[in-house]
């Protein structure tokens, strides 16, 4: 199977409100897709299709081979969810919420002491969940969610409201579980996270794919000013424009050694989806 989520022309709607129009998308096996947009976008709704949690308006989503309105116990042992609403104990230890998962999935109780060890909480395994802070609660989550190494993970907005240090933590693992050959569907609004996990990113805006590619790619495609930033010794900055007369500029900086650096000044993701959308990612 080269695909792990295959959607066609998928439309979504709540009473007389459209949310989801014309969703095409295909993923392929290994790879990390990140679903970019401002809140409300339609990220976690399409999540929520892909998981068998809703039934779309029209069209059709599969993952793994499956139909996800026909999703059963054989397919939901094979993915993992980070979902907004962590769904934790809170008067539970970390050791005992992953026990109930492990019940539940028939995975091996030796599991979650690697597994918290994994994620870096092996001292807070008889900690309850109401004395963690909200990156480790993310963490167990995160735990839960690979702890029977499923083949497809899905992540929303996984490292939203977290400490950069957490959050590059975090990243780590995603990581980790692409190295393993995991399909990883991301949402985020986060255009650096998304830049530095994704493969491939499509741009949400009000329930439509507004582009598709990889972050590079996009970045590209939008980059209409050609310029080039270059920085001087005296502590000078210049802005050029990205021509073959200005080479003759940047050889006279170099003959002087005035030069101390020079980048390409593309636009990132967050820009992109400004142009594109005329608003902001937030």
């Amino acid at each position: 199977m080269k695909d792990s989520i295959l959607v066609q022309h998928l439309k979504m709607q709540f009473q007389n409100k459209t949310v989801l129009q014309d969703i095409d998308l295909k993923i392929s096996k290994g790879e990390i897709f990140g679903l970019l947009g401002p809140s409300g976008a339609g990220k976690t709704t399409l999540i929520k299709i892909l998981t068998g949690q809703l039934r779309q308006t029209s069209g059709t989503a599969q993952i793994l081979g499956a139909n996800t309105m026909e999703l059963d116990h054989t397919t939901y042992t094979q993915i993992g969810m980070v979902l907004d609403q962590a769904g934790l104990y809170d008067r539970l230890s970390c050791y005992d919420n992953l026990a109930l998962f492990a019940e539940i999935y028939k995975i091996p109780k030796t599991q979650i002491a690697k597994v918290l060890e994994k994620v870096d909480l092996q001292k807070s395994i008889k900690l309850p969940v109401s004395k963690l802070s909200k990156g480790m609660k993310q963490r167990l989550v995160l735990a839960r969610a690979i702890m029977h190494k499923p083949k497809l993970l899905f992540l929303d907005e996984p490292t939203s409201a977290l400490d950069p240090a957490t959050a590059r933590y975090i990243h780590e693992l995603i990581l980790e579980e692409k190295a393993k050959g995991t399909t990883i569907f991301l949402t985020t609004h986060n255009m650096e996270e998304a830049s530095k996990l994704c493969d491939h990113v499509a741009l949400l805006n009000e329930g439509k794919v507004m582009e598709y590619g990889t972050p590079q790619e996009l970045c590209k495609r939008y980059n209409k000013q050609e310029q080039i930033e270059v920085q001087l010794t005296n502590g000078e900055v210049c802005v050029l424009k990205n021509q073959p007369e200005t080479g003759n500029i940047v050889k006279e900086y170099f003959e002087k050694g005035l030069l101390t650096s020079i980048h390409s000044l593309e636009p990132n993701l967050e820009t992109v989806f400004m142009e594109i959308t005329g608003r902001k990612l937030v």
